[in-house]
């Protein structure tokens, strides 16, 4: 079992996505336990003061440090790995889900206004996280994000086996082949024929041609780190250079 630990100034943020689909099934079937803690809690004084100015000057406020130790050391077990969601961190990917959710716990640490005093990040943080390269109010949404794509990961949250592992976009490192529906024909538009033939040898190739075509149109990015034959390298190469001739 997994369990998680979430460190935020709101924690009314989480009741909702913690009700339902994959975060619920994965707390009702005891894979994983989730437990949201207000930052305030740990903080001094009588206003529990979590923020203040930034030395040197500047603009907003910045989390002090004292809040998120104190919290952590409260709250880690052996083993424990902390997290502190921020856009100047790695950037959330399959992998390293994989990673994340093979911990017995995770502590997510979700910053606010103009960000966390630099010492949680170095002493505390064993790695910043970021979920793209954008900027959102806090770290309660990518906190959530990464929550819901690590309790994918563990063993029968999403039942059918390895459907995880074989079958999602970029568990092979390469994007997901289109899927398709009944109706076979809607209005005129008609589902591959390959996919009606009943011969799955065919549709995995298929599948694959696909995956390694969408992967090379919208994230080509991902083709260095992902798991390709000679012949699909070739291939694709052979495809570049006619797409920039």
């Amino acid at each position: 079992m997994l369990r998680v630990e979430i460190l935020t100034l709101f924690p009314e943020y989480f009741r909702g996505p913690l009700d339902h689909g994959t975060l619920r099934r994965a707390v009702a079937g005891g894979q994983l336990t989730v437990a949201v803690h207000n930052l305030r809690n740990w903080a001094e004084g009588k206003h529990r003061v979590t923020d203040d100015y930034t030395f040197g000057g500047g603009t907003g406020m910045v989390m002090k440090p004292e809040p998120f130790f104190r919290a952590v050391a409260d709250l880690r077990t052996p083993g424990a790995y902390v997290i502190l969601l921020s856009p100047s961190g790695r950037h959330l990917t399959q992998q390293r889900t994989v990673e994340f959710a093979a911990h017995a716990q995770l502590i997510l640490l979700c910053g606010r206004y103009e960000g966390v005093d630099e010492r949680v990040a170095e002493f505390l943080a064993h790695e910043e996280v970021s979920i793209g390269d954008y900027v959102v109010s806090g770290g309660e949404l990518p906190s959530l994000v990464l929550l819901d794509s690590v309790a994918r990961q563990l063993p029968g949250v999403l039942g059918g086996g390895c459907s995880a592992v074989n079958e999602e976009s970029h568990s092979a490192g390469l994007l997901e082949y289109p899927q398709y529906t009944r109706p076979a024909d809607y209005e005129g538009i008609r589902v591959p024929d390959i996919l009606l033939s009943g011969n799955h040898q065919q549709i995995d190739s298929w599948r694959r041609t696909q995956s390694l075509l969408r992967t090379h149109e919208r994230r080509p990015d991902l083709l260095a780190g992902a798991d390709l034959s000679e012949a699909e390298r070739a291939s694709l190469s052979a495809k570049s250079h006619c797409e920039s001739s």
